[in-house]
């Protein structure tokens, strides 16, 4: 089977983006993998380090080899880690890629902290692919009143210290700041800067990760796949939905949990097969 950097390049050669969702619990799990499976995709399942205490590091990466073992192209990330020794702890359970968070962080400290997440994956020699981010979207993958404290137009990232950035660190897969924001903002979510992405794709030459494109319009997104955004996360819109659905499956007469959490699962599967769509061009 293809590896997760070769479908990147696959992805780059048809100008689409692979979906990345945000997974803490099996039927999570569920929904994703039956989704991508439906449509013949490549996915990527997310967890952040909160997600990983729940779901656990060695059962996910379990559930991931399962359906690789199967044949399908299901792709496992360890999302906004803030600490080398998190991220040296995935590397080592076996995941395809992770993402060291050091963006509150001074530059010269988020560059040296995310060097040396790149030297550990590379030295264990498994193909580990390492992301950082550059320029703040907020912390929160929820419905928001406004838009987070830090983030504006002034705090996007520019395409000059992008380039430095990455060449600094070494990275795989770089996360900017370009109008993008984690969780949904009740007032509508701000557009996303094209032209910036497209700055920023022509300056690092690495593959492009969109956080926080829950709400962000189709068109928005049409625009950012094409700008150069090859990897895209939706997290807030599958929790709502998550909700939405278990919610009306405990109000029904079942007592069976596979039977009311099923609502859940069916209604995360209705979001993540319309992105997918979206995002392959499908």
């Amino acid at each position: 089977m293809k590896t997760l950097r070769e479908y990147l390049t696959w992805a780059e050669e048809k100008q689409v983006a692979i979906g990345h969702f945000n997974i803490s619990d099996s039927e999570g799990f569920k929904a994703v993998v039956e989704s991508a499976a439906a449509l013949g995709v490549p996915v990527i399942i997310g967890v952040s380090e909160g997600e990983r205490d729940f779901i656990g590091v060695p059962e996910i990466v379990a559930l991931v080899k399962i359906e690789r073992a199967k044949g399908l192209p299901v792709f496992l990330n360890a999302d906004h880690t803030y600490s080398v020794e998190k991220v040296k702890e995935a590397v080592d359970a076996g995941f395809d890629a992770v993402l060291f968070d050091g963006v509150t962080k001074p530059y010269e400290e988020n560059v040296s902290m995310t060097c040396e997440c790149v030297a550990y994956a590379k030295s264990k020699g498994n193909g580990v692919l390492v992301e950082a981010e550059l320029g703040f979207i907020g912390q929160s993958s929820k419905i928001l009143d406004k838009i987070p404290e830090g983030v504006s137009e002034h705090t996007q990232t520019k395409p000059e210290n992008a380039r430095k950035f990455v060449e600094e660190t070494g990275i795989d897969l770089f996360a900017p700041s370009v109008g993008n924001i984690h969780g949904i903002t009740k007032g509508g979510e701000p557009n996303l800067n094209i032209e910036r992405i497209r700055a920023i794709a022509s300056a690092v030459g690495v593959p492009l990760v969109l956080h926080g494109a829950s709400g962000n319009s189709d068109e928005d997104i049409r625009f950012a796949i094409n700008a150069g955004v090859r990897i895209i996360h939706i997290n807030t819109e599958i929790r709502i939905a998550y909700k939405t659905g278990v919610g009306a499956g405990l109000e029904s007469d079942e007592i069976a949990p596979y039977k009311f959490m099923a609502k859940g699962i069916e209604e995360m599967k209705k979001v993540i097969v319309d992105k997918l769509k979206l995002f392959n061009k499908l």
